[in-house]
């Protein structure tokens, strides 16, 4: 198959992933929060947990006032690392947080918005440099709290198309973003759904032992295409 036809086909079927899941759920609104700051911190607490998880701990900030920049840098290391207790990490977390709060106060007075009136690849860079901001999280951030259109690559994303073998197993990050960058049309909303469709199929279905039966993507493998 021709470049330009195999480009075409991975498009159609990407398309077609999206259709299927989204028939399924429905919209997921995904990110969750009821602020950008709030959806920047859900981005870094969730590394290494589950969001139910992370959930309590933004449950615990809202409790204790926290959920600002200014108070974030003001607390005490016991009543943040308190209230981050169940993200997991919480020393490792609350040290991540503080260092974002201090460059987002630094260098835009604690507004996100003016931090998002950036442009994208200069605030991605920016993001990266931060101690603890990997691409997963700085993406997360750009595409939820900062309004950019990035596709957010995570463990479901390379698991479910390299399951459906449109991708290795092993293919890395940056490659996987460009490639569905390239192959997905540059849309902010579609990008938000599309995450997070793969997000709940991927947690519904497509888990380190998969559960093929009733998922949405499960028509879509080839015949005797072994799902795991």
């Amino acid at each position: 198959m021709s470049r330009p036809a195999h480009s075409k086909r991975l498009a159609a079927k990407l398309q077609d992933f999206y259709g299927r899941m989204s028939a399924h759920y429905g919209p997921t609104h995904w990110w969750p929060g009821d602020t950008d700051f709030e959806i920047a911190i859900g981005a870094i607490l969730t590394q290494n947990t589950a969001w139910t998880n992370v959930e309590k701990a933004i449950v615990n900030l809202k409790a204790a006032r926290l959920l600002s920049p200014k108070a974030m840098l003001a607390a005490s290391d016991a009543a943040l690392e308190t209230a981050l207790r169940p993200s997991g990490y919480f020393r490792q977390k609350a040290k991540r947080v503080r260092l974002f709060c201090e460059h987002l106060m630094t260098h835009y007075g604690g507004s996100l918005r003016r931090m998002a009136a950036r442009p994208l690849p200069e605030l991605r860079d920016e993001l990266l440099a931060l101690h603890g901001i990997g691409p997963e999280t700085a993406d997360d951030i750009l595409l939820y709290a900062c309004g950019k259109p990035v596709f957010v690559v995570d463990a479901y994303t390379r698991r479910i198309l390299s399951r459906h073998g449109l991708v290795e197993p092993n293919v890395g990050y940056e490659a996987l973003r460009a490639l569905l960058e390239t192959h997905v049309p540059s849309d902010l909303h579609a990008y938000r759904e599309y995450h997070g469709l793969i997000v709940w199929t991927g947690k519904d279905f497509c888990r380190t032992h998969p559960r093929c039966a009733g998922c949405p993507l499960a028509p879509t493998l080839r015949p005797g295409q072994p799902p795991g």
